[in-house]
């Protein structure tokens, strides 16, 4: 596999900084539609509004299809699914693919129960989606692995995975981005590292559906869909970071969090971004 390596202005093979991303989600505010659930709707809203995106969280059948028209991107999670919320996501998707606006899944505990894991596999399948966001756990699973899951958080590494990230991506022509405590982004048959995080992270839930969110408005922008992924995910560990340091605990690192993508600039990405 082809291993490349971000240089000290952060920019990738010549190609955009995760500055240069956020900067243009900040100007353009693009419309990212959610179909997600309950528990993260208002923390992964208050997340797009922190970057600068507009966030709209509609999942009626009766309107998805018209919503995901005017969107520049789909974000599908899975988190609390229900039939329903199967069809929705189905329609919402197809009409992103015809109109080629770019769709991030979020297979939220994909290997926990077999409805999941075939729900997954069946808006792969359907939707064959621009990047696909989630813990290891859930990637292994979907690329037909045996996964270890303790509900929806993972018991796997992102390393130990990475064959089966590998596979997926070139299965579906798509980019995988795995998170945990070294994210990992593959696409393309390149690899990107991304080491930024803080152990809390895992102690707040929505954190992984957030990480979905953003990676939603920065591949709506014109990224491609490699570099908004590792972008996302760099903002979402250097963030969670800053949050940690300011927090006593996960009440106060939230709203930190959320501080700290609203005042995140290029000097603080420059001075903390960690990503090879």
């Amino acid at each position: 596999m082809l291993r490349n390596t971000f240089r000290g202005d952060l920019s990738y093979n010549g190609r955009t900084m995760p500055w240069s991303t956020l900067e243009k989600v900040r100007a353009k505010s693009p419309l990212v539609h959610n179909i997600t659930n309950y528990v993260v709707m208002n923390q992964t809203a208050n997340a797009l509004l922190a970057v600068g995106a507009s966030p709209v969280m509609a999942h009626a059948v009766e309107e998805v299809e018209e919503m995901v028209g005017l969107a520049s991107a789909l974000v599908i999670n899975i988190g609390t699914l229900s039939s329903p919320w199967i069809e929705a996501m189905l329609r919402a998707g197809l009409v992103a693919k015809r109109r080629g606006i770019p769709i991030v899944l979020d297979p939220v505990g994909c290997g926990a129960t077999a409805f999941r894991t075939a729900t997954s596999a069946l808006l792969v399948e359907k939707l064959r989606p621009t990047i696909i966001r989630g813990n290891a756990s859930e990637i292994l699973a979907l690329a037909g692995g045996a996964a270890q899951t303790k509900g929806v958080d993972s018991r796997q590494s992102t390393e130990s995975v990475a064959g089966a990230a590998d596979w997926l991506a070139g299965a579906n022509d798509c980019v995988v981005s795995v998170s945990g405590e070294v994210d990992l982004i593959i696409g393309g048959g390149t690899t990107i590292h991304v080491h930024n995080g803080h152990p809390i992270m895992t102690s707040v839930t929505g954190m992984g559906c957030t990480a979905s969110a953003l990676t939603g408005a920065f591949v709506a922008v014109g990224t491609s869909p490699l570099i908004a992924a590792a972008h996302a995910m760099t903002v979402m560990g250097v963030c969670g970071e800053l949050a940690a340091a300011r927090s006593t605990g996960p009440g106060s690192f939230v709203s930190a969090f959320m501080d700290a993508l609203w005042t995140l600039d290029d000097k603080i990405l420059a001075a903390t971004a960690r990503v090879s």
